[in-house]
């Protein structure tokens, strides 16, 4: 069995619950049928189990170096990511006419899945890359489209994004990167940024930088912002790169995790200018680079989820494999030792590891295909598809970050004093995991997003079509009788998310609106996950009654749903009952009796 990918799960999802044939029937991912989508995975699994997951445990133990002003990179990392663009997967999912596969969203995020449970650290840099490019045929120009965001469609060159600097972290409003005009339609830009995920290497031909910075007369604050492409290297007139453009590595961060990508400081304009170029309109760049970040928010989800995944096909493993101990009550020491999986907090930990992966899995996959739904959707409904998606995209890349993280914690455990020993990968799998609450956003960021603005926006218009999707799966669940307490559960966790959110939107007192907005998001998305649960326990038990084939596997999900509802649903409660009162234990302790203590 795979230690990276569950396939059956993975065709549940996909075929059983989303019905992808029937979405990619018409439109514009017609003809991409179950035999395509199969044997791209197939690709896929075998180059990320080959040229990825071989080189994960050597590349965290000997990350990138700094030398000569340059990071330089074991070489096994160069080759891995040929292999995935010479298979042609850094174009899977770019329209046909930029010399893209046309592949969905969902099928992308899928494959490249694999590649972020085999070897994360690697399968950032075509992440990211393909995120630039993406907002490049949002907002870019033809020129740009045709001279930088073609080549990173074919895996020649890679890009990065710049926002966070030394000042201003996630304070946008902060940054002081400027960029005067050059008199040619160019720009030269001075300043620094930190926390660069794959940057300064040499690995492609040349980097893609976009970067956030000020116009002269740019107003105060983020309506100050614009977007400009920065290429490591310019470009001449054939297009070919050439000349240094002076964007210069000052070092390397060291993570806990994800070790093997490069987290830079870079100074733009220290030793000559800097040449850049306007990506859309300007003081406009944060509309623009918000493009690529929503995708990313949705990636980080799913990355999440795939070392919380790996980490629970790992234990699983073990468990099943490790014999240690007796059943309680036998203490005949000749008695033959049990496996571990045998031992019932054992199959606690793997249970709360299944229910938190394959429930964030479920979810990452509906945001996915959601993003499908707005390319084929008739402009009447491509706003409320908008709004859908707005709602849970700070859910999708925090809920899997705090609750997949702790999925690994449970692996860990499961190996006792093993798992935190390199011998194993799931101590690795914990500290690459750690990176995701922070990264796009941290965990308080998206809490603030959620409750203080996306469910705000079109008078909650965006909120009440996720709870009439919910009621839905409830209305259906409850003429089922081995699920009917199930529906009835969640029909009354819909009624904590609707009184929280009526209370938080009520208190004129802004502060103290968002007191607990991180509890909100928490909540919420555990309700969210509930309703995901419900829907999987329903295709399960369709599924049962088709036949024996594979009764192990439904049963398997009814028994996650029945952990989910009766273990972690009910905590949404509580996070979500001090939003609605308005608890102000946190905003009313000052930092006076923080510091005194």
């Amino acid at each position: 069995m795979s230690t990276i990918v569950d396939r059956q799960n993975l065709d549940f999802l996909l075929f059983d619950m989303f019905d992808l044939e029937k979405a990619h029937a018409s439109g514009p991912f017609e003809g991409q049928d179950r035999e395509l989508i199969s044997q791209l995975l197939d690709t896929a699994q075998r180059i990320a189990e080959t040229e990825y997951l071989t080189t994960a445990a050597p590349l965290d133990a000997v990350p990138p170096t700094f030398e000569n002003g340059e990071a330089v990179m074991p070489a096994y990392v160069g080759r891995a990511l040929k292999a995935y663009s010479d298979a042609g997967l850094s174009a899977q999912s770019f329209p046909v006419e930029y010399d893209g596969l046309g592949m969905s969203h969902t099928v992308s995020m899928t494959v490249n899945g694999m590649f972020s449970a085999a070897n994360v650290a690697i399968a950032n840099y075509f992440l990211l890359t393909a995120a630039a490019a993406r907002l490049l045929l949002a907002f870019g120009t033809e020129e740009q489209k045709s001279r930088y965001a073609s080549h990173m469609i074919a895996g020649r060159w890679m890009g990065t994004m710049c926002l966070s600097e030394p000042q201003a972290g996630s304070s946008l409003s902060d940054i002081t990167t400027r960029a005067d005009p050059a008199g040619d339609g160019a720009y030269h830009l001075r300043g620094t940024k930190i926390w660069i995920s794959s940057g300064g290497h040499s690995m492609s031909e040349n980097i893609v930088h976009l970067v956030l910075a000020r116009l002269p007369d740019a107003p105060a604050g983020v309506k100050g912002i614009s977007l400009f492409l920065v290429p490591q290297k310019r470009l001449d007139e054939a297009g070919r790169p050439g000349e240094d453009n002076h964007v210069t590595l000052v070092g390397l961060a060291h993570k806990m995790g994800q070790r093997g990508t490069t987290n830079c400081q870079l100074n733009f304009g220290e030793d000559g200018p800097s040449v850049g170029y306007l990506v859309g309109k300007p003081h406009q760049g944060l509309h623009a680079m918000f493009h690529m970040m929503n995708e990313a928010r949705i990636g980080v989800g799913h990355v999440a989820t795939m070392s919380g995944l790996v980490g629970y096909l790992y234990s699983r493993d073990y468990a099943n494999e490790r014999l240690q101990g007796r059943r309680i009550g036998q203490k005949d020491p000749a008695s033959p030792q049990i496996p571990l999986i045998e031992h019932v907090d054992i199959r606690r930990m793997l249970l709360a590891q299944k229910a938190a992966v394959e429930g964030a899995l479920a979810l990452c996959t509906y945001c996915a295909l959601l993003v499908d739904e707005q390319k084929s959707a008739a402009e009447e409904d491509q706003a409320d598809l908008a709004l859908l998606l707005e709602v849970l995209t700070p859910i999708v890349k925090s809920w899997p970050s705090e609750h997949c993280l702790e999925a690994n914690k449970w692996a860990m455990q499961i190996l006792g004093g093993a798992g935190y020993t390199s011998d194993h990968p799931v101590e690795r799998l914990y500290r690459d995991n750690r990176l995701n609450h922070i990264y796009e956003g941290t965990y308080g960021i998206q809490g603030i997003d959620l409750l203080g603005r996306k469910v705000r926006l079109a008078e909650g218009r965006g909120l009440d079509l996720l709870i009439e999707r919910i009621n839905a799966t409830i209305g259906q669940a409850a003429g089922i009788p081995a699920l009917s307490d199930h529906a009835a559960r969640l029909a009354e966790a819909i009624g904590w998310v609707t009184d929280a959110t009526r209370a938080a939107l009520a208190e004129p007192d802004l502060e103290r609106s968002l007191a607990n907005a991180t509890l909100y998001l928490d909540g919420t998305g555990t309700v969210v996950i509930g309703w995901l649960w419900l829907w999987q326990a329903m295709v399960a038990v369709r599924g049962q009654e088709g036949g024996e084939a594979s009764k192990a596997f439904y049963e398997g999900k009814r028994a996650a749903c029945d952990y989910f509802f009766r273990y972690q649903l009910p905590r949404a409660q509580i996070d979500l009952g001090l939003v609605k009162a308005l608890d102000d234990t946190c905003l009313s302790t000052t930092p006076d009796q923080i510091r005194a203590a």
